[in-house]
């Protein structure tokens, strides 16, 4: 069974190879809050205004960049929606890789430790 120390001790790499159906639900297993939408896995974070929203943004910016796996981020006053694919997956189409959930385990342990 996958487990959030797991992936949190990977690095991305790059992948053509994308997740099968079957394997999806052990990797939502580690990534409590974490949803399939489509081609992709999405959370949205509550913050208590801009400012930590905001905050969030540049706290996870240098984690995003030393994954080079970059997620679209959807900003509002006090919430942040993230959605993580894989482009290089599925012959070019695009999907779901296990660089998507190692990155939400380390979005999501920043947000414990300084928003929660």
């Amino acid at each position: 069974m996958m487990k959030t120390a797991d992936l949190l001790a990977l690095k991305s790499q790059h992948t053509e190879t994308g997740l099968a159906d079957a394997e999806l639900s052990a990797y939502f297993a580690a990534t409590p809050g974490w949803s399939q939408d489509g081609p992709r896995i999405v959370k949205t974070y509550q913050f208590k205004n801009y400012y930590e929203t905001l905050a969030f943004i540049n706290a996870i910016a240098y984690v995003i960049h030393a994954e080079d796996h970059h997620p679209e981020l959807v900003v509002t006053y006090n919430r942040c929606l993230i959605r993580f694919d894989t482009h290089t997956v599925n012959d070019g189409k695009g999907g779901i890789s296990v660089n998507d959930f190692i990155c939400a385990a380390k979005v999501d342990a920043i947000f414990e430790q300084s928003f929660s």
